[in-house]
């Protein structure tokens, strides 16, 4: 039970007297005062509606132009107006002693210039006569009731407007007045309150037989009862002379104890209005007239249930009744004058709150009126200022937490930044974290604020929460913590939220845990293992040489992270990391190489190196035996083919012989094999590679002969070889030969006597059978150009019987040649290709004349005669074969004689001799 006289007061509400309109002459309006006989009033659809005990039912509305129409005959006892429908109901008397009559009125419909009464029907339970008390109609039109002063309640259910759609029946009887009804719509259940004098109770009119349900023991007078708004979830009011009731349709609520008579209770937009007077009497002697002639002043409370105040309090003379429309609430006084209630905004109230430092009251009453989130938060900023001032500065950061998203941080931190003030901004940086409204700046100076009062379980407990309840930045926070020293709590955040460079760093460059971050990196997706493991490789291989081996060779052949997916990287980049470290680094490509044959070529020249390092360092003979045949192999792998220069300088630079020699060979670098064995004198290694590779680069022979003919030692075995192999391949003129050997001092005649009789005997052969051609070709000259002459002065007699093709007997016609061949001429046609040649001649002549046309496209070419004569071992053959073809003729072979001169007969001897074949006739 709250007591009213805890509640503060307030004003709330600016009252004012209705006034008549202005003059004309613009001169205030007089207090507006109604007609006289006023009984009843209502309000609703636009206006404030009256009824008389002159039967007159009265009408004002906002511009105070009252209207007016006869109702009953006698007088107007009760009205109800409905707020959703412009439909009124009246109670009142058109006959003295004649039971009163209902009428429903539809106001938007006119019958002779008044509203249009729809329905007429008396007022009494069952056949006892008896005094109407109160009326409640149902906004839905489907329910009226009425309750009389001997304790009846009449029900209409239907539509009250129409007599034939609605059916009356008694609901409630009993011995004590009914003093107020109210109509409860929850959902599809509708309950009708029902109060006497004596007692409350409930009825349930959407369930079948209408079952009821006592609520109390105790009733109210008239008009003292009323239904709250949804805000107070449509409770029943009762008010008593002590306290004032709250009722649910099955259940008594909250009660309050505001002391007065009630002579009034209404309910208006959260607010309940309360019309009491301090003289106590009976309820039950209010019913029976209300004691209106009493002059007792009375007093208008309204009260903010839910805020526990009193929003205003006035004293006024003999109030009709209290009537709330267009926004305002307006009181009626016995003397026929009308007070207006105006409420004051909500800013208004808040600043006169604010003024009396009512600060938890002025955020309840913000709440209430549903003021927006901003406006909300400048009261919790100016509570909290109030608090921070009076030195309460836990109380002032709760109200600053409670400003989150509305103000800047940053107007709050500046408060709390003092040391002895550390908890409170820890306490508003944590509620901003979880509302995730902080920046970096926020969770470093949280974080700060943590490490400075060493409070780790605070700590763990803002670090450690969910994946999905993260409320700050986790960079931020990794960064704060490894600078505070807390290695552990940063490692797991990073571990946790997958920072893994931050991780990486801690574990590497502050915990110094190698093994732990190696195999956090072995964990990791390929891309980010890759690159890890080129920036802190060479840190890893340092420390742990053998793991950092092993990860590296499965990063490099088989990762799988994530699965059966297959990625690689490449080999060759991750050199640089066995920095210092060559037995690791060995072990490394020699893998590579063993299972990845396609391995980059940066690969096989490292192990090449490092394999020629290992040998040339070796004192061991067995081992450096085996290091040899190693680097060899390795070398004879064709993997260096594409890198032949680079593999020969590692090969001289460790002065590995059998591989520079080998590299020679591939390299085709003949004369450097010969050079090589030269430098080392040894001699029949030079003559071995004479023999082995003359024959593709014959100049071998002579640089061999040279090499030996500058030897002073006695090297007459050598130079024999050389020369015999020179002489068979015939691939330097004896004279050279000569001058080659005259250098050295010791090359006697002996030594070359057998090759200069040998190399003798050859030329007098060769003589001889020149000396033989050139009789022969002379011969041949000589009959030829003896044929030509006769041909020119001679007739040719063709003696032939037979024909050349097919050998048969010849007949005319016939086709005859100079060459002597004769043919019939469909043989003729049939097999030449043209009729100026002879068909068994036209192969050979053709040839001959091939010859000649090759020889006329060769004439001029002179470099590739240089050529020849240059490479050539016998320049004397290439000459002679060049001034066969004419090159060194002055002479031009012509075709075709100009007009007027007559040819030399060596010109066309040539053209001639083979094209001796014309045709005859």
């Amino acid at each position: 039970m709250a007591a009213y006289l805890q509640w503060r007061r307030f004003v709330f509400f600016d009252r004012e007297t209705v006034k008549e309109p202005p003059g004309p002459d613009g001169a205030a309006g007089k207090p507006f005062e109604l007609p006289p006989g006023i009984a009843v009033c209502d309000s609703g659809r636009g206006s404030l509606v009256f009824g008389d005990i002159l039967r007159q039912i009265w009408f004002l509305p906002r511009s105070l132009q009252l209207s007016n129409f006869q109702a009953y005959k006698l007088r107007v006892t009760h009205l109800y107006q409905l707020k959703q429908h412009s439909i009124l109901v009246s109670v009142g008397e058109d006959e003295e002693g004649i039971n009163p009559l209902v009428k429903v009125w539809n106001l938007e419909k006119r019958d002779g210039g008044n509203p249009l009464c729809t329905r007429i029907f008396p007022a009494i339970p069952g056949n006892k006569p008896t005094v109407v008390s109160c009326l409640t109609v149902h906004e839905n039109l489907n329910f009226m009731a009425i309750g009389f002063a001997d304790g009846s309640v009449v029900l209409t259910k239907g539509d009250i407007t129409r007599d034939r759609h609605s059916k009356t029946q008694i609901l409630h009887e009993g011995s004590y007045p009914v003093t107020g009804l109210a109509f409860r719509q929850s959902g599809k259940t509708t309950h009708l309150f029902v109060v006497t004098t004596e007692n409350i109770q409930s009825y349930m009119l959407s369930a079948k037989d209408y079952p009821h349900l006592e609520l109390d023991t105790h009733g109210c007078g008239l008009h003292c009862s009323s239904l709250s708004d949804p805000s107070q979830d449509l409770q029943f009011i009762v008010a008593g002379n002590e306290c004032v009731y709250l009722y649910q349709p099955d259940e008594r609520g909250p009660c309050f104890a505001f002391e007065g008579q009630k002579l009034i209770v209404h309910w208006y937009r959260g607010y309940l209005i309360i019309v009491s007077r301090d003289r106590k009497t009976s309820p039950k002697s209010e019913f029976a007239g209300n004691e209106a002639q009493n002059a007792d002043k009375q007093v208008l409370n309204i009260y903010d249930l839910c805020n526990k105040f009193i929003a205003y309090s006035s004293i006024f003379d003999d109030i009709v009744d209290v009537l709330a429309e267009w926004g305002s609430l307006y009181v009626l006084t016995r003397d026929g004058k009308i007070h207006v209630l105006q409420e004051k905004d909500t800013q208004t109230k808040l600043e006169m709150l604010f003024r009396k430092n009512l600060f938890e009251m002025a955020i309840n009453l913000a709440k209430s009126h549903h003021l927006d989130s901003d406006g909300l938060s400048e009261i919790f900023r100016q509570y909290g200022d109030h608090l921070y001032n009076k030195g309460n500065h836990d109380g002032a950061i709760q109200q600053y937490i409670r400003t989150i998203g509305k103000l800047e941080p940053s107007y709050v931190i500046r408060k709390f930044l003092d040391a002895q003030r550390i908890h409170n901004l820890t306490a508003y940086l944590q509620t901003l974290h979880l509302q995730s409204l902080a920046n970096a700046d926020h969770t470093t100076l949280l974080l700060n604020c943590y490490t400075k009062l060493k409070d780790s379980s605070k700590l763990e407990e803002f670090i450690k929460t969910s994946e999905s309840e993260v409320h700050f930045d986790v960079e931020t926070a990794i960064k704060v913590l490894r600078q505070a020293g807390y290695y552990s709590h940063a490692v797991y955040l990073a571990e946790k939220h997958m920072h893994h460079e931050w991780y990486l760093k801690i574990q590497l460059e502050d915990i110094k845990n190698y093994e732990e971050a190696l195999c956090y990196i072995g964990k990791l997706p390929f891309d980010q293992a890759e690159s890890n493991m080129k920036r802190y490789g060479k840190t890893l291989m340092h420390q742990v040489p053998n793991k950092t081996t092993e990860l590296l060779k499965a990063l490099c052949t088989d990762y799988r992270p994530l699965g059966d997916t297959l990625l690689c990287a490449n080999s060759e980049e991750f050199i640089p990391v066995f920095a210092n470290n060559s037995r690791e680094l060995k072990a490394f490509l020699e893998h590579m190489t063993e299972v990845q044959a396609d391995s980059p070529q940066g690969v096989y020249d490292t192990l090449l190196e490092l394999r020629l390092q290992n040998w040339a360092h070796e004192q061991d003979e067995q081992i450096k035996e085996k290091l040899h045949n190693e680097a060899l192999t390795l070398l004879k792998s064709g993997r260096f083919k594409t890198v032949f220069d680079k593999a020969l300088i590692l090969c001289q630079m460790h002065n590995f012989k059998d591989g520079v020699l080998y590299l020679y060979e591939q390299g085709k670098l003949f004369q450097q094999i010969m050079h090589y064995h030269m430098q080392n004198e040894q001699y029949k290694k030079v003559i071995e590679v004479c023999e082995l590779y003359g024959d593709q680069e014959a100049c071998l022979w002579e640089q061999a002969l040279g090499y030996f003919a500058r030897k002073e030692e006695d090297c007459k075995e050598y130079i024999a070889a050389v020369l015999k192999h020179i002489e068979n391949k015939n691939l330097m003129p004896p004279l050279l030969v000569v001058q080659t050997l005259a250098h050295n001092s010791t090359a006697t005649l002996s030594v070359i006597k057998d090759y200069l009789v040998n190399k003798l005997q050859k030329q007098s052969r060769q003589i001889e059978q020149d000396e033989q051609r050139i009789h022969k070709y002379r011969e041949e000259t000589t009959r030829i150009r003896q044929e030509i002459e006769e041909l020119k002065a001679r007739p040719k007699i063709f003696q032939k019987t037979k024909c050349s093709i097919c050998t048969s007997a010849l007949e005319l016609p016939s086709v005859h040649f100079l060459c002597g061949h004769s043919f019939h001429q469909h043989c003729f046609e049939s097999y030449s290709e043209n009729d100026s040649e002879c068909p068994t001649c036209m192969p050979e002549n053709r040839k001959v004349m091939d010859m000649i046309r090759a020889q006329e496209q060769k004439r001029d070419l002179h470099d590739q005669f240089q050529h020849q004569l240059k490479c050539s071992n016998d320049g004397f053959s290439v000459v002679a074969d060049y001034f066969g073809r004419g090159v060194f003729n002055k002479l031009t072979l012509i075709t075709d004689l100009p007009s007027g001169k007559a040819a030399p007969l060596e010109a066309g001897l040539q053209r001639d001799l083979l094209m001796r074949t014309k045709r005859g006739t």
